[in-house]
Protein backbone atom coordinates (compact mmCIF):
# COMPACT_ATOMS: atom_id res chain seq x y z
CA UNK A 1 0.00 0.00 0.00
CA UNK A 2 3.03 2.22 0.17
CA UNK A 3 2.92 2.34 -3.63
CA UNK A 4 -0.64 3.68 -3.60
CA UNK A 5 0.31 6.36 -1.08
CA UNK A 6 3.30 7.34 -3.24
CA UNK A 7 1.08 7.61 -6.31
CA UNK A 8 -1.29 9.89 -4.39
CA UNK A 9 1.58 12.22 -3.61
CA UNK A 10 2.61 12.19 -7.28
CA UNK A 11 -0.95 13.08 -8.32
CA UNK A 12 -1.07 15.95 -5.83
CA UNK A 13 2.21 17.33 -7.15
CA UNK A 14 1.14 17.25 -10.83
CA UNK A 15 -0.19 20.54 -12.25
CA UNK A 16 -3.76 20.39 -13.50
CA UNK A 17 -4.86 17.70 -11.04
CA UNK A 18 -6.86 18.91 -8.00
CA UNK A 19 -6.98 17.00 -4.74
CA UNK A 20 -10.67 17.02 -3.79
CA UNK A 21 -11.80 15.56 -0.52
CA UNK A 22 -14.36 12.81 -0.57
CA UNK A 23 -17.99 13.62 0.13
CA UNK A 24 -18.05 11.38 3.19
CA UNK A 25 -15.26 13.38 4.81
CA UNK A 26 -16.97 16.68 4.01
CA UNK A 27 -20.29 15.53 5.44
CA UNK A 28 -18.99 13.98 8.59
CA UNK A 29 -16.31 16.62 9.06
CA UNK A 30 -13.86 14.04 10.16
CA UNK A 31 -12.27 11.00 8.54
CA UNK A 32 -13.61 7.62 9.43
CA UNK A 33 -11.14 5.54 11.36
CA UNK A 34 -10.78 2.05 9.89
CA UNK A 35 -8.56 -0.77 10.98
CA UNK A 36 -6.35 -1.50 7.97
CA UNK A 37 -4.15 -4.20 9.41
CA UNK A 38 -5.85 -6.78 7.17
CA UNK A 39 -5.72 -7.01 3.43
CA UNK A 40 -9.48 -7.36 3.06
CA UNK A 41 -10.31 -4.16 5.01
CA UNK A 42 -7.42 -2.29 3.36
CA UNK A 43 -8.75 -3.04 -0.16
CA UNK A 44 -12.30 -2.25 0.93
CA UNK A 45 -11.70 1.17 2.53
CA UNK A 46 -8.80 2.42 0.33
CA UNK A 47 -9.79 4.93 -2.34
CA UNK A 48 -7.48 4.70 -5.38
CA UNK A 49 -9.77 6.21 -8.00
CA UNK A 50 -7.63 9.32 -8.33
CA UNK A 51 -4.53 7.15 -8.91
CA UNK A 52 -6.29 5.11 -11.59
CA UNK A 53 -7.53 8.26 -13.32
CA UNK A 54 -4.02 9.71 -13.33
CA UNK A 55 -2.51 6.50 -14.74
CA UNK A 56 -5.23 6.27 -17.39
CA UNK A 57 -4.49 9.87 -18.43
CA UNK A 58 -0.76 9.05 -18.64
CA UNK A 59 -1.48 6.02 -20.83
CA UNK A 60 -3.75 8.10 -23.10
CA UNK A 61 -1.03 10.74 -23.55
CA UNK A 62 1.50 8.03 -24.42
CA UNK A 63 -0.83 6.46 -27.00
CA UNK A 64 -1.78 9.72 -28.71
CA UNK A 65 1.44 11.78 -28.53
CA UNK A 66 4.07 9.15 -27.81
CA UNK A 67 4.88 10.55 -24.35
CA UNK A 68 3.76 12.97 -21.62
CA UNK A 69 2.62 16.42 -22.76
CA UNK A 70 4.62 18.10 -20.00
CA UNK A 71 7.80 16.74 -21.54
CA UNK A 72 6.98 17.81 -25.11
CA UNK A 73 8.34 21.00 -26.66
CA UNK A 74 6.09 23.89 -27.78
CA UNK A 75 6.96 23.40 -31.44
CA UNK A 76 5.62 19.84 -31.36
CA UNK A 77 2.37 20.89 -29.65
CA UNK A 78 1.43 24.19 -31.42
CA UNK A 79 1.52 25.44 -35.00
CA UNK A 80 0.83 28.73 -36.74
CA UNK A 81 -2.41 28.88 -38.71
CA UNK A 82 -1.96 31.08 -41.81
CA UNK A 83 -5.16 30.09 -43.58
CA UNK A 84 -5.88 27.84 -46.51
CA UNK A 85 -2.84 27.59 -48.77
CA UNK A 86 -3.42 28.33 -52.43
CA UNK A 87 -2.85 25.41 -54.68
CA UNK A 88 -1.29 25.97 -58.04
CA UNK A 89 -3.42 24.79 -60.90
CA UNK A 90 -1.69 21.91 -62.52
CA UNK A 91 -2.96 19.82 -65.28
CA UNK A 92 -2.69 16.19 -64.47
CA UNK A 93 -0.58 14.39 -66.99
CA UNK A 94 -2.47 11.47 -68.46
CA UNK A 95 -1.03 8.11 -67.61
CA UNK A 96 -0.46 5.76 -70.45
CA UNK A 97 -3.13 3.09 -70.53
CA UNK A 98 -5.25 4.73 -67.79
CA UNK A 99 -7.77 7.54 -67.68
CA UNK A 100 -7.68 9.55 -64.44
CA UNK A 101 -10.93 11.19 -63.44
CA UNK A 102 -11.40 13.30 -60.33
CA UNK A 103 -9.33 13.03 -57.16
CA UNK A 104 -7.15 10.19 -55.94
CA UNK A 105 -9.19 7.42 -54.32
CA UNK A 106 -9.40 7.63 -50.54
CA UNK A 107 -8.64 4.56 -48.44
CA UNK A 108 -11.54 2.54 -47.18
CA UNK A 109 -12.96 3.04 -43.71
CA UNK A 110 -12.16 -0.53 -42.69
CA UNK A 111 -8.51 -0.01 -43.65
CA UNK A 112 -8.33 3.14 -41.55
CA UNK A 113 -9.81 1.31 -38.56
CA UNK A 114 -7.31 -1.50 -38.85
CA UNK A 115 -4.33 0.86 -39.01
CA UNK A 116 -2.26 1.21 -35.87
CA UNK A 117 -3.04 4.53 -34.16
CA UNK A 118 -0.87 4.10 -31.09
CA UNK A 119 2.46 5.88 -30.91
CA UNK A 120 3.85 3.49 -28.31
CA UNK A 121 6.51 1.29 -29.94
CA UNK A 122 5.87 -2.45 -29.98
CA UNK A 123 7.51 -4.41 -27.17
CA UNK A 124 10.85 -5.89 -27.93
CA UNK A 125 10.76 -9.59 -28.82
CA UNK A 126 13.35 -11.08 -26.50
CA UNK A 127 13.24 -14.49 -28.15
CA UNK A 128 14.21 -12.99 -31.52
CA UNK A 129 17.53 -11.79 -30.08
CA UNK A 130 18.39 -14.96 -28.23
CA UNK A 131 21.11 -17.21 -29.61
CA UNK A 132 21.65 -20.82 -28.56
CA UNK A 133 24.83 -21.32 -26.55
CA UNK A 134 25.47 -17.57 -26.64
CA UNK A 135 27.37 -17.57 -23.35
CA UNK A 136 29.57 -20.45 -24.46
CA UNK A 137 30.31 -18.88 -27.84
CA UNK A 138 31.08 -15.51 -26.23
CA UNK A 139 33.51 -17.20 -23.83
CA UNK A 140 35.21 -19.03 -26.71
CA UNK A 141 35.58 -15.83 -28.74
CA UNK A 142 37.01 -13.95 -25.74
CA UNK A 143 39.53 -16.71 -25.15
CA UNK A 144 40.52 -16.68 -28.83
CA UNK A 145 41.04 -12.90 -28.70
CA UNK A 146 43.24 -13.23 -25.61
CA UNK A 147 45.36 -15.94 -27.24
CA UNK A 148 45.65 -13.89 -30.43
CA UNK A 149 46.80 -10.85 -28.41
CA UNK A 150 49.50 -12.99 -26.77
CA UNK A 151 50.56 -14.45 -30.13
CA UNK A 152 49.61 -18.03 -29.22
CA UNK A 153 48.53 -20.29 -32.10
CA UNK A 154 46.05 -22.97 -31.14
CA UNK A 155 46.23 -26.58 -32.27
CA UNK A 156 43.22 -26.16 -34.52
CA UNK A 157 44.78 -23.19 -36.29
CA UNK A 158 48.05 -25.12 -36.74
CA UNK A 159 46.14 -27.97 -38.28
CA UNK A 160 44.35 -25.62 -40.66
CA UNK A 161 47.62 -23.95 -41.66
CA UNK A 162 49.32 -27.30 -42.25
CA UNK A 163 46.69 -28.36 -44.79
CA UNK A 164 47.63 -28.33 -48.41
CA UNK A 165 45.91 -25.65 -50.48
CA UNK A 166 43.16 -27.03 -52.65
CA UNK A 167 43.76 -26.36 -56.32
CA UNK A 168 40.43 -25.56 -57.86
CA UNK A 169 40.12 -26.76 -61.38
CA UNK A 170 38.08 -25.02 -63.98
CA UNK A 171 34.52 -26.25 -63.83
CA UNK A 172 33.58 -28.15 -66.91
CA UNK A 173 30.23 -27.41 -68.36
CA UNK A 174 27.83 -30.29 -67.88
CA UNK A 175 26.08 -29.59 -71.14
CA UNK A 176 27.30 -28.47 -74.47
CA UNK A 177 26.45 -25.10 -75.86
CA UNK A 178 23.29 -24.86 -77.90
CA UNK A 179 25.09 -23.07 -80.73
CA UNK A 180 27.55 -25.91 -81.27
CA UNK A 181 26.86 -27.28 -84.78
CA UNK A 182 28.71 -30.54 -84.06
CA UNK A 183 26.46 -31.37 -81.11
CA UNK A 184 24.52 -34.62 -81.41
CA UNK A 185 20.95 -34.16 -82.51
CA UNK A 186 18.19 -35.96 -80.67
CA UNK A 187 14.64 -36.04 -81.99
CA UNK A 188 12.28 -36.17 -79.01
CA UNK A 189 9.28 -36.60 -81.31
CA UNK A 190 10.69 -39.56 -83.16
CA UNK A 191 9.57 -42.17 -80.61
CA UNK A 192 6.81 -42.75 -78.15
CA UNK A 193 6.87 -40.66 -74.97
CA UNK A 194 6.96 -43.76 -72.77
CA UNK A 195 10.39 -44.75 -74.10
CA UNK A 196 11.89 -41.27 -74.31
CA UNK A 197 13.42 -41.12 -70.84
CA UNK A 198 14.70 -44.68 -71.01
CA UNK A 199 16.61 -44.24 -74.27
CA UNK A 200 17.37 -40.51 -74.11
CA UNK A 201 20.83 -39.10 -73.73
CA UNK A 202 22.19 -37.42 -70.64
CA UNK A 203 21.97 -34.05 -72.34
CA UNK A 204 18.23 -34.46 -72.92
CA UNK A 205 17.61 -35.56 -69.33
CA UNK A 206 19.60 -32.64 -67.95
CA UNK A 207 17.75 -30.12 -70.11
CA UNK A 208 14.18 -31.38 -70.01
CA UNK A 209 13.84 -33.58 -66.95
CA UNK A 210 15.45 -34.67 -63.70
CA UNK A 211 17.15 -37.98 -63.21
CA UNK A 212 15.43 -40.12 -60.66
CA UNK A 213 17.34 -41.37 -57.65
CA UNK A 214 18.26 -45.01 -58.06
CA UNK A 215 16.04 -47.12 -55.86
CA UNK A 216 17.99 -49.52 -53.60
CA UNK A 217 17.46 -53.14 -54.54
CA UNK A 218 16.92 -54.07 -50.92
CA UNK A 219 13.69 -52.03 -50.79
CA UNK A 220 12.15 -54.23 -53.48
CA UNK A 221 12.83 -57.43 -51.51
CA UNK A 222 9.75 -58.88 -49.89
CA UNK A 223 10.01 -60.39 -46.41
CA UNK A 224 8.20 -63.51 -47.64
CA UNK A 225 7.28 -65.10 -50.95
CA UNK A 226 3.88 -66.16 -49.68
CA UNK A 227 0.82 -64.43 -51.17
CA UNK A 228 -1.25 -62.06 -49.07
CA UNK A 229 -4.34 -64.27 -49.36
CA UNK A 230 -3.83 -68.02 -49.58
CA UNK A 231 -6.54 -69.99 -51.35
CA UNK A 232 -7.80 -72.95 -49.35
CA UNK A 233 -7.53 -76.47 -50.75
CA UNK A 234 -10.37 -77.71 -53.01
CA UNK A 235 -11.56 -79.97 -50.19
CA UNK A 236 -12.52 -76.92 -48.13
CA UNK A 237 -15.41 -76.00 -50.39
CA UNK A 238 -19.04 -76.23 -49.20
CA UNK A 239 -19.70 -78.99 -51.79
CA UNK A 240 -16.25 -80.53 -52.49
CA UNK A 241 -15.19 -83.51 -54.53
CA UNK A 242 -14.92 -86.78 -52.60
CA UNK A 243 -11.20 -87.37 -53.18
CA UNK A 244 -10.20 -83.74 -52.53
CA UNK A 245 -12.23 -83.75 -49.30
CA UNK A 246 -10.58 -87.00 -48.18
CA UNK A 247 -7.14 -85.50 -48.92
CA UNK A 248 -7.96 -82.49 -46.74
CA UNK A 249 -9.19 -84.79 -43.96
CA UNK A 250 -5.93 -86.76 -44.18
CA UNK A 251 -3.89 -83.57 -43.85
CA UNK A 252 -5.89 -82.50 -40.80
CA UNK A 253 -5.48 -86.02 -39.35
CA UNK A 254 -1.69 -85.84 -39.72
CA UNK A 255 -1.65 -82.50 -37.92
CA UNK A 256 -3.63 -83.93 -35.02
CA UNK A 257 -1.41 -87.04 -34.86
CA UNK A 258 1.69 -84.83 -34.69
CA UNK A 259 0.19 -82.84 -31.82
CA UNK A 260 -0.71 -86.06 -29.98
CA UNK A 261 2.84 -87.39 -30.38
CA UNK A 262 4.28 -84.20 -28.91
CA UNK A 263 1.92 -84.43 -25.93
CA UNK A 264 2.82 -88.11 -25.37
CA UNK A 265 6.52 -87.28 -25.54
CA UNK A 266 6.10 -84.54 -22.96
CA UNK A 267 4.18 -86.92 -20.66
CA UNK A 268 6.93 -89.54 -20.98
CA UNK A 269 9.59 -86.98 -20.11
CA UNK A 270 7.65 -85.78 -17.07
CA UNK A 271 6.67 -89.27 -15.91
CA UNK A 272 8.31 -90.71 -12.78
CA UNK A 273 10.91 -93.46 -13.43
CA UNK A 274 10.26 -96.62 -11.38
CA UNK A 275 13.97 -97.40 -11.18
CA UNK A 276 14.59 -94.11 -9.40
CA UNK A 277 11.93 -94.72 -6.76
CA UNK A 278 13.12 -95.89 -3.32
CA UNK A 279 12.27 -99.46 -2.13
CA UNK A 280 12.57 -101.07 1.30
CA UNK A 281 15.90 -102.63 0.40
CA UNK A 282 17.42 -99.33 -0.75
CA UNK A 283 16.10 -97.58 2.36
CA UNK A 284 17.72 -100.15 4.66
CA UNK A 285 20.99 -99.97 2.69
CA UNK A 286 21.08 -96.21 3.08
CA UNK A 287 20.43 -96.49 6.82
CA UNK A 288 23.26 -99.05 7.28
CA UNK A 289 25.65 -96.95 5.16
CA UNK A 290 28.61 -95.65 7.20
CA UNK A 291 28.57 -98.39 9.93
CA UNK A 292 32.00 -99.97 9.19
CA UNK A 293 33.80 -102.46 11.49
CA UNK A 294 37.05 -101.44 13.16
CA UNK A 295 38.98 -104.37 11.65
CA UNK A 296 38.33 -103.20 8.11
CA UNK A 297 39.57 -99.74 9.04
CA UNK A 298 42.78 -101.15 10.54
CA UNK A 299 43.44 -103.22 7.39
CA UNK A 300 43.02 -100.18 5.23
CA UNK A 301 45.44 -98.17 7.39
CA UNK A 302 48.11 -100.90 7.17
CA UNK A 303 47.75 -101.07 3.38
CA UNK A 304 48.18 -97.33 3.15
CA UNK A 305 51.39 -97.46 5.26
CA UNK A 306 52.82 -100.19 3.00
CA UNK A 307 52.17 -98.12 -0.11
CA UNK A 308 53.93 -95.11 1.44
CA UNK A 309 57.02 -97.22 2.23
CA UNK A 310 57.20 -98.55 -1.35
CA UNK A 311 56.95 -95.03 -2.75
CA UNK A 312 59.77 -93.88 -0.50
CA UNK A 313 62.04 -96.73 -1.67
CA UNK A 314 61.30 -96.00 -5.35
CA UNK A 315 62.04 -92.32 -4.87
CA UNK A 316 65.38 -93.08 -3.31
CA UNK A 317 66.33 -95.33 -6.25
CA UNK A 318 65.40 -92.65 -8.79
CA UNK A 319 67.34 -90.06 -6.88
CA UNK A 320 70.59 -91.86 -7.71
CA UNK A 321 72.90 -89.96 -10.13
CA UNK A 322 73.35 -91.35 -13.68
CA UNK A 323 76.80 -92.33 -14.93
CA UNK A 324 78.62 -90.89 -17.97
CA UNK A 325 78.03 -94.08 -20.02
CA UNK A 326 74.27 -93.96 -19.34
CA UNK A 327 74.00 -90.36 -20.46
CA UNK A 328 75.94 -91.05 -23.70
CA UNK A 329 73.77 -94.07 -24.44
CA UNK A 330 70.55 -92.02 -23.95
CA UNK A 331 71.91 -89.28 -26.24
CA UNK A 332 72.79 -91.79 -28.96
CA UNK A 333 69.34 -93.38 -28.74
CA UNK A 334 67.68 -89.98 -29.11
CA UNK A 335 69.76 -89.12 -32.23
CA UNK A 336 68.97 -92.51 -33.72
CA UNK A 337 65.22 -91.97 -33.18
CA UNK A 338 65.35 -88.54 -34.84
CA UNK A 339 67.17 -89.95 -37.87
CA UNK A 340 64.61 -92.73 -38.17
CA UNK A 341 61.71 -90.23 -38.12
CA UNK A 342 63.44 -88.03 -40.73
CA UNK A 343 64.01 -90.95 -43.10
CA UNK A 344 60.38 -92.02 -42.66
CA UNK A 345 59.20 -88.50 -43.51
CA UNK A 346 61.31 -88.44 -46.68
CA UNK A 347 59.99 -91.84 -47.67
CA UNK A 348 56.41 -90.55 -47.27
CA UNK A 349 57.15 -87.55 -49.52
CA UNK A 350 58.58 -89.84 -52.24
CA UNK A 351 55.64 -92.15 -51.87
CA UNK A 352 53.18 -89.29 -52.48
CA UNK A 353 54.57 -88.85 -56.01
CA UNK A 354 53.09 -92.21 -56.94
CA UNK A 355 49.74 -91.23 -55.33
CA UNK A 356 48.94 -88.25 -57.55
CA UNK A 357 45.99 -90.00 -59.19
CA UNK A 358 44.42 -90.90 -55.89
CA UNK A 359 45.06 -87.37 -54.55
CA UNK A 360 43.40 -85.82 -57.61
CA UNK A 361 40.46 -88.17 -57.22
CA UNK A 362 40.09 -87.25 -53.52
CA UNK A 363 40.29 -83.50 -54.36
CA UNK A 364 37.67 -83.92 -57.07
CA UNK A 365 35.45 -85.85 -54.69
CA UNK A 366 35.87 -83.15 -52.05
CA UNK A 367 34.92 -80.42 -54.55
CA UNK A 368 31.88 -82.39 -55.61
CA UNK A 369 30.78 -82.79 -52.00
CA UNK A 370 31.26 -79.03 -51.48
CA UNK A 371 29.07 -78.25 -54.49
CA UNK A 372 26.40 -80.64 -53.25
CA UNK A 373 26.45 -78.98 -49.85
CA UNK A 374 26.13 -75.54 -51.48
CA UNK A 375 23.14 -76.70 -53.53
CA UNK A 376 21.50 -78.14 -50.43
CA UNK A 377 22.18 -74.90 -48.54
CA UNK A 378 20.64 -72.81 -51.35
CA UNK A 379 17.63 -75.09 -51.50
CA UNK A 380 17.17 -74.72 -47.74
CA UNK A 381 17.46 -70.95 -48.03
CA UNK A 382 14.79 -70.91 -50.76
CA UNK A 383 12.58 -73.14 -48.62
CA UNK A 384 13.07 -70.84 -45.61
CA UNK A 385 11.72 -67.88 -47.60
CA UNK A 386 8.28 -69.45 -47.52
CA UNK A 387 8.54 -70.22 -43.80
CA UNK A 388 7.96 -67.72 -40.97
CA UNK A 389 11.14 -66.49 -39.31
CA UNK A 390 11.77 -66.04 -35.60
CA UNK A 391 11.10 -62.35 -35.06
CA UNK A 392 10.36 -62.34 -31.34
CA UNK A 393 10.50 -64.46 -28.23
CA UNK A 394 7.43 -66.45 -29.30
CA UNK A 395 7.38 -69.07 -32.03
CA UNK A 396 4.85 -68.94 -34.82
CA UNK A 397 1.95 -71.31 -34.29
CA UNK A 398 0.08 -72.23 -37.46
CA UNK A 399 -3.67 -71.79 -37.49
CA UNK A 400 -5.82 -74.89 -37.20
CA UNK A 401 -7.25 -76.22 -40.45
CA UNK A 402 -10.89 -75.33 -40.92
CA UNK A 403 -12.28 -78.64 -42.12
CA UNK A 404 -15.71 -80.22 -41.90
CA UNK A 405 -16.45 -83.91 -41.55
CA UNK A 406 -18.37 -85.82 -44.18
CA UNK A 407 -21.63 -85.68 -42.21
CA UNK A 408 -21.21 -81.92 -41.61
CA UNK A 409 -21.05 -80.95 -45.29
CA UNK A 410 -23.82 -78.67 -46.53
CA UNK A 411 -25.32 -79.10 -49.95
CA UNK A 412 -25.91 -75.39 -50.55
CA UNK A 413 -24.67 -72.01 -49.39
CA UNK A 414 -27.88 -71.40 -47.44
CA UNK A 415 -27.21 -74.35 -45.14
CA UNK A 416 -23.49 -73.53 -44.79
CA UNK A 417 -22.38 -72.57 -41.29
CA UNK A 418 -19.49 -70.04 -41.19
CA UNK A 419 -16.36 -71.19 -39.39
CA UNK A 420 -13.31 -69.33 -38.19
CA UNK A 421 -12.73 -65.58 -38.05
CA UNK A 422 -11.62 -63.28 -40.85
CA UNK A 423 -9.79 -61.02 -38.37
CA UNK A 424 -7.83 -63.93 -36.88
CA UNK A 425 -7.03 -65.24 -40.37
CA UNK A 426 -5.57 -61.86 -41.43
CA UNK A 427 -3.63 -61.59 -38.17
CA UNK A 428 -2.07 -65.03 -38.67
CA UNK A 429 -1.31 -64.17 -42.31
CA UNK A 430 0.68 -61.09 -41.23
CA UNK A 431 2.68 -63.23 -38.81
CA UNK A 432 3.30 -65.92 -41.41
CA UNK A 433 4.57 -63.36 -43.96
CA UNK A 434 7.06 -61.92 -41.41
CA UNK A 435 5.35 -58.53 -41.29
CA UNK A 436 4.69 -58.63 -37.54
CA UNK A 437 6.07 -60.81 -34.76
CA UNK A 438 3.97 -63.59 -33.21
CA UNK A 439 2.01 -62.32 -30.23
CA UNK A 440 -0.29 -63.66 -27.59
CA UNK A 441 -3.12 -62.10 -25.64
CA UNK A 442 -1.91 -60.12 -22.62
CA UNK A 443 -2.76 -61.78 -19.35
CA UNK A 444 -4.67 -59.76 -16.79
CA UNK A 445 -2.59 -59.27 -13.68
CA UNK A 446 -4.15 -57.56 -10.68
CA UNK A 447 -1.95 -54.85 -9.29
CA UNK A 448 -3.45 -54.74 -5.81
CA UNK A 449 -4.96 -57.60 -3.89
CA UNK A 450 -8.68 -57.64 -3.28
CA UNK A 451 -9.80 -56.72 0.17
CA UNK A 452 -13.01 -58.29 1.48
CA UNK A 453 -14.88 -56.24 4.06
CA UNK A 454 -18.15 -57.20 5.73
CA UNK A 455 -20.80 -54.52 5.63
CA UNK A 456 -22.28 -53.23 8.85
CA UNK A 457 -25.76 -54.51 8.02
CA UNK A 458 -24.49 -58.03 7.26
CA UNK A 459 -22.39 -58.00 10.46
CA UNK A 460 -25.44 -57.04 12.51
CA UNK A 461 -27.46 -59.96 11.13
CA UNK A 462 -24.74 -62.53 11.77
Amino acid sequence: MAAARRLKRVVASQPGFLNFKSSSESLSGRRKRVNKNKKKSWNKHSDINDVEEFLEDVRLQERTTGGLLAEKSDDSLFFLDVGQPKRAERKAEPIEGKKRKGKTPRPLRIDLILQQDSLIPAPKDVLAYQQPNAKKLRRISQKAEQLAAKGVVTRRQKRLLSRRPVTKEAKKSDTEANNNPNRDYYDIWGQEQSTVKDSAEDWYLQQTGKKRVKRPEKLSDRPSVLPAVEVIAPGGSYNPDFFSHQALLKEAHEVEVKKQKEEDKLERQLAVNKDDTATEETVIREQVEGLVEEEEEEDEEEAAHDEEDEDAEGGSSLAKKKTERQRKREKADKIKELRRLDSKRQMDHRQQLFQLRSIKASIKQQEQSTEDKQKIRKANQEAEKSQPRRLGKLKFQAQDLEVQLSDELAGSLRQLKPEGSVLKDRFKSLQKRNLIEPRERAKFKRRHKLKYVEKRAFRAIT
